[in-house]
């Protein structure tokens, strides 16, 4: 009785820190699916060696040691994820082709609920989301394993340079200089804060360009959408390596090789720190509408910045406990949709 009651709190206690844990390794590995199976590892391996755990550490210190120790394991065979404008350059809308690559090519959207612990401080919450944001999270690929451990346990999480150095077995020395150029690195990136315009929760502003957009990309409406897009905005598909930017070559890529998205329905989801949504296309066989993508936006002084388009739907929208079929509303199948 009392084996199985210690093993019952065991997995209470480690079960507490999974989001947080997934946090951690979702900003080191760059993906989703990749993140949770660190952390199922970590548990796994907490839960078996638990019996040599003496306690020196904190559990949830011991926790980090382990997930970093997997997360650095599965980052050197040297996969570095990142988006389509991380890789090629922009493409005009007249030589649009639309090549995929694999999947392990690209930085994975992340729903909040998944990565973002409840907490009471804001201050907390808002690095939290910051740190998980699309561009963040691609800058913090581009640095080397350790500086990039180093940053998000003294940046994001506000571990001591002391904790840090006792986690990677270093010196106090050696985290700081660590620190410094992954600093360094990371200001190089110019669009590494390009979100930070969204507010938490999100102004009454921001709300309302919301509602906007989901009013003019159901109807279809260009110019109403060109209205809501700066003009410098970028568009990107994974897994095609295609990217896009201003609004004459997005709206143009809408109405040409998106034309089927006409008609569309959005349902609001939270991901990566920043709004978005799935995005179901009418379904011309069986009615009703199908998935297509989850859309992540960005937005900067009034006006979306980046619209993110992931459309490998079978793999996304389980993630996101997103269904596969929306019915049509009675009046859409009076109409015809």
């Amino acid at each position: 009785m009392g084996d199985s009651t210690a093993t019952a709190d065991l997995d209470v206690a480690l079960e507490k820190h999974r989001t947080e844990l997934t946090g951690y390794c979702y900003r080191m590995l760059g993906s989703s699916f990749e993140a949770e199976d660190a952390v199922q590892d970590t548990l796994v391996r907490a839960w078996r060696s638990h019996a040599k755990f003496e306690g020196r550490s904190s559990l949830r210190s011991w926790l980090y040691r382990i997930a970093t120790n997997v997360c650095l394991d599965m980052l050197a065979a040297g996969n570095r994820r990142a988006r389509p404008m991380d890789l090629t350059e922009s493409t005009p809308l007249a030589r649009a082709a639309l090549t995929p690559r694999p999947d392990n090519t690209w930085l994975e959207p992340m729903p909040d609920a998944r990565v973002l612990p409840t907490t009471d401080d804001p201050a907390e919450a808002a690095v939290a989301k910051e740190s998980v944001r699309l561009a963040f999270m691609a800058a913090l690929q581009r640095l080397p394993a350790k500086q990039r451990a180093v940053l998000i346990l003294r940046e994001v999480l506000a571990w001591r340079a002391s904790e840090v150095a006792e986690l990677l077995d270093t010196t106090v020395a050696s985290v700081n200089s660590a620190l410094q150029r992954a600093r360094a690195t990371l200001a190089e990136r110019a669009d590494a804060g390009a979100e930070g315009a969204v507010s938490d929760p999100l102004d009454e502003e921001q709300q309302k360009l919301l509602e906007r957009y989901v009013k003019a990309f159901e109807g279809y409406d260009m110019a109403a959408l060109t209205a809501l897009l700066h003009e410098d905005a970028v568009m990107t598909m994974p897994p095609f390596d295609l990217w896009l930017r201003g609004t004459a070559d997005i709206t143009g890529f809408m109405t040409t090789i998106g034309a089927s998205c006409a008609g569309s329905r959005l349902l609001p989801v939270r991901a990566n720190g920043l709004p978005g949504f799935a995005h179901y296309k009418p379904d011309p066989e069986s009615g009703g509408f199908t998935p297509w993508a989850v859309q992540v936006l960005e937005i900067s002084d009034g006006r979306i910045t980046g619209f993110h388009c992931f459309l490998d739907t079978g793999r996304w929208f389980p993630l996101f406990g997103l269904p596969l079929h929306l019915e049509a509303e009675p009046d859409e199948v009076q109409q015809g949709v």
